[in-house]
């Protein structure tokens, strides 16, 4: 299973990446909300739409992807 990882977080217009972390594996929502959007759950805990250009996906093995989902909280 794959998890977007956060490269970057700048400014994009009313866009705001004060609830990213860099280098942190994020839980998808949604992977193509549509104009080159990505909806994950931040660091507020709720799910909201990033630039998929901030992102880059991680492949876990599959022992890996198990144990953070079941760490994930939010499913």
């Amino acid at each position: 299973m794959n998890y977007p990882v956060c490269l970057r977080k700048d400014n994009a217009g009313d866009i705001s990446g004060d609830d990213l972390q860099l280098g942190r594996l994020y839980e998808v929502v949604e992977k193509d909300a549509g104009h080159g959007m990505l909806r994950i759950i931040d660091e507020s805990g709720e799910d909201y739409l990033y630039p998929q250009s901030w992102f880059d996906e991680v492949a876990l093995s599959a022992a890996a992807s198990e144990q953070l989902a079941k760490a994930l909280p939010h499913r």
